[in-house]
C-alpha cells in the first residue's frame, strides 16, 4: 500500500537522503575509475573486484531504489529491504577490516578512501539503526549473507592462482593453505557477525522517527 499522505514529507526527506548519497557514491566510483583509466589501470575486473567497490556500488544501487520509491509514495519491497540489510552487514565489514586491519592501503586517494571505509559504511548503519522502516529481518535468512563472499572469494582465489592478481594481500596463494584458510573462515565469520548486528538492529523501533512515521501501512 502506498505512504499515508500525512507521512509524505517525511518519507520524501529519508528518500531523498537514500537516493541522494547513493548518487554520490557512485559518481564517486566512476570518477576514481576514470581516473583510473586516464593512467592506463582500466581494468575493471581489476577495480570492481575489490569487495569495498562492489559492495559500495550495490549498497548504492539500492539506497537509490529505496530511495525513489519512497519520494514516490511507494512502499519498499521486503525483498529490497533484506538485499539493503545484507548491504549494510557488508559495509560494516568493510569498514571494520580497512580501519583496523589494513589502515592507509591502496592506491586511491585519501579522500575517496575515507568516503567508501568510513563515512558511507557509517551513513548506512545509522540509516539502519535510526529510520525505523524496515520489518524484521528472519534470523532463518541470515545465511544469505554468504552465497556473494562465497562467489567473490571463489573468483579472487582463481585468479590468484592464474592471473596473479589478489585485491588484498591476505588472499595472496604464497601465504599457504592454512593462512587462506584462517583469513577466509574469519571473513565469513565477521560477515555473520555484522549479519547478527543488522538483524538484531532491525526489531529495534527507530531512535529518533518512530517506525510508523515512515513505514508503509500494514494490514
Amino acid at each position: 500500500m502506498d505512504v499515508d499522505a500525512a507521512l509524505r514529507p517525511r518519507a520524501v526527506l529519508v528518500g531523498c537522503g537514500r537516493a541522494g548519497s547513493g548518487l554520490m557514491i557512485t559518481a564517486v566510483l566512476v570518477y576514481f575509475y576514470a581516473v583510473r583509466i586516464a593512467v592506463g589501470d582500466g581494468n575493471p575486473f581489476d577495480y570492481f573486484g575489490y569487495f569495498t567497490n562492489q559492495t559500495s556500488l550495490l549498497a548504492s544501487l539500492i539506497l537509490i531504489a529505496t530511495g525513489v520509491l519512497m519520494i514516490l509514495g511507494r512502499s519498499v519491497p521486503p525483498t529490497l529491504t533484506l538485499v539493503r540489510g545484507i548491504t549494510t552487514a557488508y559495509l560494516l565489514v568493510v569498514a571494520v577490516i580497512y580501519n583496523l586491519l589494513v589502515p592507509g592501503t591502496g592506491s586511491a586517494p585519501p579522500w575517496v578512501s575515507a568516503l567508501l571505509h568510513v563515512v558511507f559504511p557509517l551513513l548506512v548503519a545509522l540509516d539502519w539503526l535510526l529510520i525505523g522502516d524496515r520489518p524484521r529481518l528472519p534470523w532463518r535468512r541470515l545465511w544469505l549473507l554468504l552465497p556473494y563472499p562465497i562467489l567473490w572469494l571463489t573468483t579472487v582465489l582463481i585468479r590468484g592462482v592464474t592471473d596473479g592478481w589478489v585485491p588484498y594481500g591476505f588472499l595472496l596463494p604464497e601465504r599457504g593453505i592454512a593462512s587462506l584458510t584462517v583469513h577466509i573462515v574469519g571473513l565469513l565469520a565477521a560477515i555473520i557477525a555484522a549479519g547478527a548486528l543488522v538483524w538484531t538492529a532491525s526489531r529495534l523501533r527507530g531512535i529518533h522517527i518512530r517506525t510508523a512515521e515512515l513505514s508503509p501501512s500494514r494490514t
